[in-house]
Formats: structure tokens, C-alpha cells, sequence
């Protein structure tokens, strides 16, 4: 049996004649606490230093573009919330604006269908945010932050299942508007969550951001220098993190984004050096704070100039078949890992896409792995691969 299942493992990139002395090579994962998901990552090390690491994939393809293939648009959303399954609301929404992009019906989408989207997906911005800083302080040996990250991402949880009737995988946002209305006093509960969470927050940064163990632990590990991070297509808080102020919010200004105030928090190398593990975890923890900006705005604006009406439907521009015309068409959206991008080759008759192909930023921003770790010690590796923040789920699609 071990024999039989040596002979079908995928063979290593390194031979033993590769090596040279002292080298050694190391399997990590795919079943594996550090790797956070079904990674394997074949390390070449000297002693306690990582000469080179190859990550490998393929353990949980999902097939997520056949899908898409072979389902109409409508029907895909459940997918897509399966991807980066730690902010689906954040995917279906982008995939839901390049149909309606297509379809030429994103300039007649209500206001108020806007707010809620924005709402609802900065609030999973703030659950994917507190996982990757909640596991990354597990990472680094810190166990309190991560028990309080899951306690206030419990909240949020709560409320999106009180919305959409799904705990993590929602299917909330659909073509031409929303599976319903915000039940009655969500605005309020969201304004009383943010209330409660600011000096959460605080309690986070005091304890694990900036806890002078973590810091050691952080600071000058990992580097990712801007350009190097501009070549492997890094985005989102990376790419920030190394000093590069884009964000799609801003960038291209979908939804309602341009009339809601909020910065881009990039990272300055408080710590250490810019673009490293430590930035990558601040941004992150900045990008909080200014979700909580985004929703208190869109709560304010739902509760005043776009509040709920008897006649409102938030189903009332939903097509009955969606079906483009033939074209090639590309959206992208800013998701918490990053950029997520859809494109779509539609024949004009069908309406199922000829052709689906997702971007997903885990899968760019891994791809710099090898590159920022070469040179560190083993269990810095560790750090760095969480400070990536990755979901197996759209790396391997």
C-alpha cells in the first residue's frame, strides 16, 4: 500500500543530485495547520534556512468556470459564493455586475438595491479581514486575538443570515437587484454593531498589532517590493501594503462607492520595511476602520434619503432569462484578498456564457510566494504564508 501510493504521488520539482550538501527537501501540507487549506509546499532547505519553495495545488478543484459554462448566469451565483468562500457576498456581487453590465441594465439599478449592496459587502469585507488577522495571530502563536476575531465575526455572520437565510454562502445579490429587502431593523442592528465593535478594534491593535513579540515576529519578514508586486499581478491589501495606493473603490468607482468618504490605507514601513508581513497585517487592520466608515454612511443613507418604501421591489428589474448579446466582457471588483475579475464570451443566443474564466487574487498573490521567501528561516516561511492571506477555494478553482 505505501509502496503504491508513493509511485502515484506527483513527483518532487528537486532530485537528490540537485542538492547540495546539507540541503534537504520538505514537504509541508497539504494537510497541514500552517498552510491555511489544502496547500502543499515543497521546501528546499539548509539548516533552518528555506532555500527555495515551490507551492503545489490541485487538491480542491472545484471546477468553478465548467460550472459557469454549463448553467445559466443566474444560476452561477451559488458557485461563485463558494470560491473564496470567506466573502461570498463580495464575489456574487461581482459577478452579478458584469451580467448586468452586459445586459446594459447597471445604470437603472436603485439606489437604495446599491446601498444595500455596498452594506452587506463591506460588512463581509470586515469577516474576511477578521479571519486573516485572527488566524495570522494563531500563526504567530497568539491565541486571544484570534478567539475575539471569530466572537465579532460571529455578529456579522448573524446579521447576513438574518438578511439572505444563509449563514456563509448567500446568494443574496442577483442580476438586476436582491433576493429580498433588509428584514425590519437591520440598519439599526448594523449601526449598534459598529458602536460595539470600535473598541473592539482598539482592543486588537493593543494586543496583537502591537505587541512587541509580534512585531519581532513580523517586521522585516517578507518583504514584497512594489515592483515585484506590480509584475506577479498582486493586489488588494499586498499590493498595498507595498506602498501602491489602488483600489478598485476608487479606481473605477462602481456602485455608489465615489459618494461614500473613505481612504486607502497603504503600508509605510512603521515597523519595519515596506511591503512586509507586518504591513500586510496593518493594512489589513486599517481596511477595517474604514469599512466601518463605508457602513455607517450606507446605513445613514438607508435610513434617510434611500429608505424602504411599501412600492420598493427589490426584484422588480430581475430578468426573466438573461441572455447578452455576443460579446467579450471583462468586470473586475475589489474583494478582500483583492482584485476579483470575471470574463465573459457570450454568443448572443444562449444564456449560458460560452466561455467563463474567474481572476482570483489568491491565485495571483500566492504565485509571489517563492519569490518573498527565499532567503528567511523555516519558521519565518510560516509567517509569511499567512500574512498572504489566502482561500484555497479560488486559488484552485
Amino acid at each position: 500500500m505505501v509502496e503504491s501510493f508513493l509511485t502515484k504521488s506527483e513527483p518532487l520539482k528537486y532530485k537528490e543530485s540537485d542538492l547540495k550538501t546539507e540541503e534537504m527537501i520538505i514537504n509541508v501540507g497539504p494537510q497541514h495547520p500552517a498552510t491555511h487549506g489544502v496547500l502543499r509546499l515543497e521546501m528546499v532547505t539548509d539548516g533552518e534556512i528555506v532555500v527555495d519553495v515551490i507551492p503545489h495545488l490541485g487538491y480542491l478543484h472545484r471546477c468553478f468556470e465548467k460550472h459557469a459554462e454549463s448553467l445559466a448566469y443566474n444560476q452561477t451565483i451559488p458557485y461563485t459564493d463558494r470560491m473564496d468562500y470567506v466573502a461570498a457576498m463580495n464575489n456574487e456581487w461581482a459577478f452579478v455586475m458584469g451580467a448586468e453590465r452586459m445586459l446594459g441594465i447597471d445604470k437603472e439599478i436603485p439606489k437604495r438595491i446599491e446601498y444595500i449592496r455596498v452594506l452587506v459587502s463591506e460588512l463581509n469585507r470586515l469577516a474576511s479581514h477578521f479571519v486573516a488577522i485572527g488566524t495570522y495571530g494563531l500563526d504567530i502563536g497568539a491565541i486571544t486575538p484570534f478567539l475575539w476575531m471569530m466572537r465579532d465575526r460571529e455578529h456579522i455572520l448573524r446579521m447576513l443570515e438574518w438578511a439572505s437565510g444563509a449563514r456563509m454562502l448567500y446568494n443574496y445579490i442577483w442580476v438586476g437587484g436582491l433576493f429580498y429587502d433588509l428584514p425590519i431593523g437591520f440598519e439599526e442592528r448594523a449601526k449598534e454593531f459598529v458602536d460595539y465593535l470600535k473598541p473592539k478594534l482598539k482592543d486588537t491593535e493593543d494586543l496583537l498589532i502591537s505587541n512587541k513579540i509580534f512585531i519581532e515576529r513580523t517586521a522585516n519578514v517578507g518583504v514584497l517590493p512594489k515592483d515585484l508586486a506590480i509584475n506577479y499581478g498582486v493586489t488588494g491589501p499586498m499590493l498595498r501594503a507595498s506602498g501602491l495606493r489602488f483600489d478598485l473603490r476608487k479606481v473605477d468607482g462602481y456602485s455608489v462607492y465615489p459618494e461614500l468618504e473613505f481612504e486607502i490605507p497603504v503600508g509605510e514601513g512603521k515597523m519595519g520595511t515596506v511591503g512586509d508581513c507586518w504591513d500586510r497585517n496593518w493594512v489589513r487592520y486599517q481596511e477595517c476602520w474604514e469599512s466601518i466608515k463605508i457602513i455607517e454612511q450606507c446605513v445613514d443613507r438607508l435610513l434617510g434619503e434611500h429608505k424602504r418604501t411599501k412600492e420598493f421591489d427589490p426584484r422588480a428589474l430581475v430578468p426573466k432569462k438573461i441572455r447578452p448579446k455576443a460579446q467579450d466582457f471583462y468586470v473586475r471588483a475589489e474583494n478582500p484578498k483583492g482584485e476579483l475579475g470575471f470574463f465573459f464570451r457570450s454568443d448572443g443566443r444562449s444564456d449560458q456564457p460560452d466561455r467563463c474564466k474567474a481572476r482570483a487574487p489568491s491565485f495571483s498573490n500566492l504565485s509571489v510566494l517563492r519569490e518573498i521567501s527565499r532567503g528567511c528561516m523555516v519558521a519565518d516561511l510560516f509567517a509569511i504564508v499567512g500574512s498572504i492571506d489566502f482561500v484555497m477555494g479560488e486559488v484552485d478553482r
